[in-house]
């Protein structure tokens, strides 16, 4: 069932004011919190005791509670446990805290004992992952492995490190070997669910996540990651479920709450969304996310400058983010800062596949700086509605230096794919496809080296090459970029009904992409099946508003030839409203007004699409 809006926010509101949810069946997690209950009245009866704190610093580990663990392993230590033996365990400890630095520098304060060796690589590998060093955390994961090749838990990180290394394959074959060593680990279970949605979509992750939560009902990061997935399906009563179950077991965790923020922004409730966003205590400041999510919220309430602020930061980042542009060009304009807007629009209005939206606005912000050249060139783009193909990203250094960079060191991604952009833009394909397949070929579990390869035999019109490269892509990744890529290279080689297969696999498997709702919009309307046309159109239009002018047309025309002309008419005249100059639209408006009997309207909307043709 569809939720409206205002049933949608009341449900939003009542989660963030919930407590508890009642009895659950006992978990692992209960387990843990009872053992750590026991072993709290051991150390209680014998404060001299050793041993029962070390099995409560490991108890409190297990629950994530680092400050406790850290308590916990210095109280063993003064009563004289082993130094070297629980130098790992008050690592892993600081790392719970966020303190990195600290757990390393406690593990090099003295020796490891023999057992605790492959513990003490462990940690080391999750924070040097956590810092972003992946050679350091790749070469402590390895010696962690070969200490202890038969932890389940150990194999879940490792997943994890290699899906961070874009090892697409690698972190699969681990996950499955954490599952075969012990089918219960939830943490296992649900990692196993993020590799699926990304592999086979939104639907077939969810078996995962069930199968997570049978193994430990109280697993707070799989239930996050499953209301996250929920939200996506549009299956909000059961993402709020989970939103509250999770709340109920890590109330300070901001991740909830960020999730409900989106929901309340998909509701339009931006000011529920903000109030959300505010309880997560900026401790989600630095994620892309939500930076984006706080953007736009503060530019839907009317704080420009703030929204300004929060797309800057994103940008400084993500320098190629578009929407990220799109924002801040639209907070500089309502804001007064042509200037500003012009800036942040120039990347994307320079190139050929502008969309119409960026093109008007940078039209504007022409028009007010005095540049009326620049906004008839941005305006007569705008009126195309034929966006031209994406071409690479620039780069800021010589085709020369590029180039014998990359044949120095061609494995390097950080050399060789500048140096196939270069290619590329100079019409190098072959050199370009050369250096691909030789990243390909050393990193065949990377979604991004096939994509890399597709790009440049499509760009070099080796078209088999391109698909059998975004097939091998689209079989790691089963997302918008692979697919659409796909879908592309097979139009493009004349495989028209394999393109529209592939796009209706992705509506399918993704059913919050626009860019797929949008494409089987089209193919409807192409073998005119009018009403099929009208629901993807409209569940386009029910995401973005009234905003694209592409799909107001669309939508209109299929309206109007299933014969609803009064449907069709307010949607190509709120179309005509945005882009008043496109001739095309003009005709299509007169033609629907003639019908309606506005005999006078439509004369003049043709004389004016006359006046502009010539």
């Amino acid at each position: 069932m569809k939720l409206t809006r205002p049933l949608l926010t009341v449900l939003i509101a009542a989660t963030a004011l919930a407590g508890c949810d009642g009895a659950r069946p006992e978990g692992p997690r209960q387990r843990w919190q009872q053992q750590r209950a026991e072993l709290q009245r051991a150390v209680a009866d014998d404060p001299s005791a050793v041993r029962p704190r070390v099995e409560l610093a490991r108890a409190q580990l297990r629950l994530g509670d680092g400050v406790g663990a850290e308590a916990s392993v210095k109280a063993a230590l003064a009563a004289g446990a082993n130094a070297d033996y629980l130098r790992p365990l008050l690592a892993r400890a600081y790392a719970l805290q966020d303190e990195g630095i600290r757990a390393l520098q406690t593990l090099d304060e003295g020796p490891i004992a023999p057992e605790m060796i492959g513990e003490a690589a462990w940690v080391a590998g999750d924070v040097h992952l956590g810092n972003g060093d992946i050679d350091a955390a790749r070469d402590a994961y390895d010696r962690a492995v070969r200490e202890r090749p038969r932890d389940s838990r150990l194999w879940v990180d490792v997943a994890r490190f290699r899906d961070a290394n874009a090892d697409t394959l690698g972190a699969r074959d681990a996950i499955d070997y954490a599952i075969e060593l012990d089918p219960a680990n939830s943490a296992a279970l649900a990692y196993k669910a993020n590799l699926v949605r990304t592999q086979a979509g939104l639907t077939a992750s969810l078996t995962w996540y069930d199968k997570a939560l049978a193994a430990d009902p109280d697993d707070a990061d799989a239930l996050i990651d499953q209301a996250a997935t929920l939200g996506d399906l549009g299956r909000y009563r059961e993402m709020l479920v989970a939103l509250r179950h999770a709340a109920a077991l890590v109330p300070r965790d901001p991740r909830p709450y960020y999730l409900q923020a989106v929901l309340a922004a998909r509701a339009g409730n931006y000011a529920l969304a903000r109030s959300l966003l505010q309880r997560t205590r900026g401790e989600l400041d630095d994620q892309p996310g939500f930076m984006l999510l706080s953007a736009i919220v503060e530019l839907e309430l009317g704080g420009e400058a703030v929204a300004a602020s929060w797309a800057d930061r994103l940008l400084a980042e993500q320098p190629h983010n578009f929407t990220a542009r799109r924002i801040l060009a639209a907070a500089d304009w309502a804001d007064g800062d042509a200037d500003g807007a012009a800036e942040a629009l120039a990347p994307i209005a320079d190139r050929p596949d502008a969309d119409s939206w960026s093109l008007l606005l940078a039209a504007r912000t022409a028009s007010e700086l005095g540049h009326r050249g620049e906004a008839a060139d941005y305006l007569a783009r705008a009126a195309a509605l034929a966006p031209g193909d994406a071409t690479p990203f620039a780069t800021d250094d010589s085709f020369g230096l590029l180039a014998s960079g990359a044949d120095a060191d061609p494995l390097n991604p950080a050399k060789a794919i500048p140096a196939i952009s270069a290619d590329m833009a100079s019409g190098n394909f072959a050199s370009a496809i050369a250096r691909a397949t030789r990243l390909r070929d050393a990193n065949r579990g990377v979604a991004d080296a096939h994509i890399l390869l597709g790009d440049a035999a499509l760009a070099g019109e080796r078209y088999d090459l391109a698909i059998q490269s975004f097939r091998a892509a689209r079989d790691l990744d089963a997302g918008e970029r692979t697919t659409l890529r796909l879908a592309n290279a097979l139009f493009r080689a004349g495989d028209a009904a394999g393109s529209g297969a592939a796009i209706l696999t992705l509506r399918d498997s993704q059913p919050q992409s626009i860019a797929a709702d949008r494409l089987a919009g089209h193919l409807a309307m192409d073998i005119e099946h009018w009403d099929q046309a009208i629901v993807h159109f409209e569940r386009v239009r029910s995401r973005i508003g009234n905003r694209d002018v592409a799909i107001l047309r669309d939508l209109a025309r299929a309206y109007a030839a299933k014969g609803q002309g009064d449907l069709a008419l307010p949607l190509i005249s709120a179309a005509y409203r945005l882009q008043p100059l496109n001739a095309e639209i003009m005709l299509f408006y007169a033609d629907l007004l003639q019908k309606q009997g506005d005999r006078q309207a439509a004369a003049d909307l043709r004389y004016k699409a006359e006046q502009i043709g010539r």
